[in-house]
């Protein structure tokens, strides 16, 4: 399952259709267009269709997913869209597809009237086959398995590579410098194109105005231009953004050059750069840079999975790599780019790859190879001894002093227990406040001190009052005291209410009296 969660966009499709999406983009000038592929290889399409960019035969919105049948089971391999929208895909077979806005030729057929349904770009490319496409905001370029690229559309500053600034309206090679070598990844920003060679090396050509060629200056190119600043340094992933663009070396190392009003090139200030700048990223190993013609916004992936932003970032300006808690570089642009569009073609691994975490979700409270087994009221909990070793310091020592298969458990309940059991598993805990007592009970006997503040926040989540006294009862006799002071004051606040609950009615005298001094200090009882 890919998850797409983060993309308003996708807010209303059901559950069942959600679990079937394997590929997505999210695109447009307000992300407010999208195209999914499923499982079944089912090309879906919704949003807003300006200038027939889904494909679908028509110019008509659609709230709801329909179906783009030219592309079912074509099984698309890259995908890259413009600012019209156009939109272009290469598909496994080496074709390429291409529809939507076509002012200046993008769509590559030689004229430029919109493409309301998918066609097939022909012209110099029947006998290629094409492995990866990408899309300035008018301009489209193509990358073949021979390692030539292909380019069409608006030239207006020689982002085509033909060594004019004419409008290229069919599929034409990008020769000059790049005349017998090999590229192996492309990129566009708005008006400037990107391609990194087999041996490193990085050329660009296009609009100019900000040094986003990488230059040292600011003059546009109309033919590749290598970037001499780079000469030694192998790179082996180009992005571009708006007007800005990144490069990762072998060494995982990123350069960055061009605008810079936002602190998109991670520099520490706000200053252009024209020739490529080494960013102090203060981490490891840097394994992936990612940035979006249509926004500001960059983005990183370390070797461990860490992930960094930096640019405009929801109207922020972030000069310096900012470390964030997502999982990829895709959060980063569902979550702070403007517009919130996906900068590649999201895809999932194979159906049956699991994460580790997923993986180890899945065997809790499974018999298949579970070695170990809880008895409590009466169930049965399957676990796994070498898990629990390492999860729990209680268990790593209750389990080298047994070799017990089954181990009976009479101090908390088969909901508690189980759900302790499952935290060892997931990280997390599902119970409701009244049960997450009893969890935080079990917390505070095993000094699972982790465990015990999760326990605290869904309790602290759960109150009410009616409940806020038990909850403060059991926050004190579990030595709780973030959570004890959270429910004293909720109690306070709602002190009226609370006074009148059964649970305060059936309170411990001793607690009782510490309660009414204690609030008596906060002034709860002045009229």
């Amino acid at each position: 399952m890919l998850d797409v969660g983060k993309w308003p966009v996708f807010a209303l499709l059901p559950p069942e259709e959600l679990r079937l999406i394997r590929q997505a983009c999210v695109f447009g000038s307000a992300a407010n267009e999208a195209l999914y592929v499923t499982v079944n290889d089912e090309v879906f399409a919704l949003g807003t269709n300006c200038s027939g960019c889904l494909g679908l035969g028509d110019l008509q919105s659609t709230i709801e997913p329909r179906r783009i049948d030219v592309l079912c089971g074509k099984k698309i391999v890259s995908l890259s869209y413009g600012t019209g929208p156009h939109v272009v895909i290469a598909t496994a077979d080496g074709e390429v597809f291409a529809w939507g806005h076509n002012g200046y030729s993008q769509l590559g057929n030689g004229t430029t009237n919109h493409g309301l349904t998918p066609a097939q770009v022909s012209t110099n490319l029947l006998n290629k086959r094409v492995t990866e496409v990408a899309c300035g905001s008018h301009h489209t370029i193509a990358l073949t398995t021979d390692g030539e690229v292909f380019a069409w559309g608006y030239n207006n500053s020689g982002q085509v590579g033909s060594g004019s600034t004419a409008n290229q309206p069919t599929p034409r090679r990008v020769s000059s410098c790049l005349q017998n070598k090999v590229v192996v990844n492309i990129a566009c920003g708005q008006l400037c194109s990107m391609a990194v060679l087999d041996n490193g090396e990085t050329y660009g050509w296009g609009y100019n105005c900000n040094g986003q060629l990488g230059l040292g200056n600011n003059g546009n190119q109309q033919t590749p231009c290598r970037i001499a600043a780079l000469q030694g340094v192998n790179i082996i992933q180009v992005a571009c953004g708006y007007a800005h663009t990144l490069a990762l070396t072998d060494e995982g190392f990123i350069y960055a050059w061009g605008a810079n009003s936002y602190g998109q090139l991670g520099t520490g200030n706000k200053s252009n750069q024209a020739v490529p700048t080494l960013i102090n990223t203060d981490k490891e190993r840097m394994v992936e840079v990612a940035a979006c013609h249509t926004s500001h916004t960059s983005a990183a992936k370390t070797q461990s999975g860490q992930v960094l932003m930096w640019g405009q970032c929801r109207g922020q300006a972030v000069a310096c790599p900012h470390l964030t808690h997502f999982a990829s570089t895709d959060d980063v642009f569902a979550c702070f780019a403007t517009p919130a569009v996906t900068w590649h073609l999201l895809t999932v691994d194979g159906d049956d790859y699991l994460t580790v975490a997923q993986s180890l979700k899945r065997e809790f409270d499974s018999p298949d190879i579970s070695d170990l087994k809880f008895l409590v009221d009466g169930k049965c909990i399957h676990v796994h001894k070498a898990l629990l070793k390492i999860r729990c310091e209680h268990f790593r020592v209750l389990l080298n002093e047994t070799d017990e298969e089954s181990i009976e458990i009479h101090q908390f309940s088969y909901l508690v227990y189980r759900a302790f059991l499952e935290y060892l598993y997931t990280d997390t805990i599902n119970l409701p406040p009244e049960d997450a007592i009893g969890l935080l009970d079990l917390a505070t006997f095993y000094r699972e001190t982790r465990l015990k503040r999760l326990c605290q926040e869904t309790i602290k989540r759960g109150i009410s009052e009616e409940n806020a006294i038990t909850l403060l009862s059991a926050a004190v006799k579990y030595e709780a005291r973030d959570l004890e002071e959270f429910c004293f004051k909720f109690c306070v606040n709602h002190l009226t209410a609370v006074t009148q609950t059964q649970a305060f009615a059936d309170m411990d005298h001793e607690l009782l009296k510490a309660f009414i001094s204690k609030a008596s200090r906060y002034g709860a009882f002045k009229n």
